[in-house]
């Protein structure tokens, strides 16, 4: 896949809460650290002072396990519009919602070495069951720069809610593992946090049922709870989820301020990007976009084109190493 896919040309980019921020334990202390491979492109801007301004053309890692994460690759691309990326969707685990952590962990360790040996400059796991199963420890084994969704989306829930009530959807494992709760109450333990699991959601999406009938009945029935409890803030703690926004408005209008994981995480990665100097600036390069997944569904190519308003050219197939997973081939899956 080339240069030239990505987002229509003249397309605006959607409002962004431009105040998120990415925590975690030890994140400001880390910072950027530069990767191994610093192959950056140079540009020279001369209308500042004569100075030289340094453009890294490296691209953009985004992985999930399935279609979800292209709604943060599409925000990166409406607010990087020069940034290169490589996107990978493990579609051969897909989802990830129900697997033990662990395994989990062990699959996003081997997506991030095949997008280190890619050369991107950061790596975003857009994928909440992910950020809460693997972040904290991948930044202590790995010199990329690392971004999660969770973080950012609790900020910007925080930073929205009038009632001190948020609600929170996610998958079962991001559920478990109690991150947003912890995420949110760490900067305001006053705010109250309802969470609920809603697995259907995501296998709606992945069917590309995501404005149907069958996608509002599932949404009157899992979110009447948070209406119950009079949340007006509500977490999409999935990045499958932006794609029900519609379904959403038409089933409770108004009912709640819908914090988008996608948008906020775009702004994080700007932000980190611009504090590093590692922008890639006109000059170093048009853009290039890869899409990369373990397994060829047709539904992917049908929800990227949805999002993209546009075709999406041919994915490349990868395998990625097993050596290092679990013993057991057998998918780990949680009972319920």
């Amino acid at each position: 896949m080339g240069a030239g896919w990505g987002l229509p040309r003249g397309r605006a980019a959607r409002p962004t809460p431009a105040q998120a921020q990415e925590g975690g334990a030890g994140s400001a202390a880390r910072g950027l650290r530069p990767a191994r491979a610093l192959s950056q492109a140079i540009s020279t801007d001369r209308a500042r002072g004569g100075r030289a301004a340094v453009g890294d053309s490296r691209p953009i890692g985004v992985f999930d396990s399935g279609v979800g994460g292209l709604t943060v690759l599409r925000a990166i691309q409406e607010r990087l519009p020069l940034e290169s990326t490589i996107y990978v969707g493990d579609l051969q685990h897909f989802p990830y919602g129900p697997r033990y952590q662990e395994e989990v962990k062990q699959f996003a360790f081997e997506i991030i070495r095949h997008l280190q040996r890619a050369q991107v400059k950061l790596i975003v796991i857009a994928c909440n069951t992910a950020t809460a199963a693997a972040l904290n420890q991948a930044r202590e084994v790995f010199d990329v720069p690392l971004v999660g969704v969770i973080s950012p989306g609790a900020q910007a829930a925080v930073q929205a809610t009038g009632k001190g009530l948020v609600g929170v959807i996610s998958t079962e494992g991001t559920r478990l593992s109690q991150e947003y709760l912890h995420a949110i109450k760490e900067l305001d333990p006053m705010v109250g946090v309802y969470q609920k699991a809603c697995p259907e959601l995501v296998q709606i999406v992945e069917e590309g049922d995501a404005e149907s009938r069958r996608a509002e009945e599932a949404l009157r029935r899992d979110l009447a709870p948070f209406v119950d409890l009079g949340a007006d803030v509500l977490v999409l703690g999935c990045t499958h989820y932006p794609l029900l926004r519609p379904a959403i408005q038409a089933v409770y209008p108004g009912a709640f301020v819908l914090v988008d994981s996608a948008e906020t995480t775009a702004a994080v990665v700007e932000r980190r990007l611009d504090h590093a100097r590692m922008r890639a600036l006109p000059g170093t390069g048009k853009p290039v976009h890869e899409l990369r997944v373990t397994a060829v569904t047709r539904r992917f190519h049908e929800v990227g084109e949805i999002l993209f308003g546009q075709p999406v050219p041919p994915v490349k197939e990868i395998r990625l190493d097993e050596s290092s997973w679990a013993r057991d081939p057998t998918p780990g899956i949680i009972a319920p």
